[in-house]
């Protein structure tokens, strides 16, 4: 009798321990440590002048220097829960939109990251891993890759004045992989 309800208990803790690891292998996706995406976009925005119909080759109807972005605001990234650098620069365009800009990036790669502007104070050590949802965030989107030069536009609404702060969010746990304090130019 004792060998009826032995083979379905251990069945059953199998199965249990094998949806467990696959459920920890979904959540936690620890390759990804060991995988860099590498992403290196241009400097967006420069302008070359224009030309009138009418005006000489060689000539422009504006100044001939090209106009290009203007940095608004910038930041160094500081390790969080990961090890995160590289520079962040808030530009302004000429045609007067907004591209937060990530120089350098070398963090590490994880689930689910996304890049925030937010109005929270950078703080360093675990004392900044999770301030960043507490306050106002504007998520710019999933973060293109772990390593590299890397555009991102803000929504046209968006008033760049209100942010302060820039993270690498890891939505998944809620933590700061790093963060940029914002000075303004």
């Amino acid at each position: 009798m004792r060998r009826a309800w032995v083979r379905p208990l251990i069945i059953g803790m199998l199965v249990a321990v094998v949806a467990g690891v696959g459920g920890g292998l979904y959540w936690f996706q620890p390759w990804k440590l060991w995988q860099d995406d590498t992403v290196t976009q241009a400097l967006p925005g420069v302008v070359e002048p224009s030309r009138t119909p009418d005006a000489e080759p060689g000539t422009s109807s504006s100044p001939s220097v090209p106009t290009g972005p203007v940095t608004v605001a910038s930041g160094e990234l500081i390790s969080h829960e990961h090890t995160t650098t590289g520079t962040v620069k808030l530009l302004r365009l000429a045609d007067g939109s907004h591209v937060l800009r990530l120089e350098q990036l070398d963090t590490s790669n994880g689930p689910d990251l996304r890049v925030w502007l937010t109005d929270a104070p950078v703080k360093e050590g675990k004392a900044g891993w999770h301030v960043f949802d507490d306050g106002k965030y504007l998520s710019l989107g999933k973060l293109k890759g772990n390593k590299g030069s890397q555009n991102y536009t803000l929504p046209e609404d968006a008033d760049p004045s209100r942010y302060t702060s820039v993270s690498i969010w890891c939505d998944r746990f809620d933590v700061s992989f790093g963060a940029a304090q914002l000075a303004r130019a």
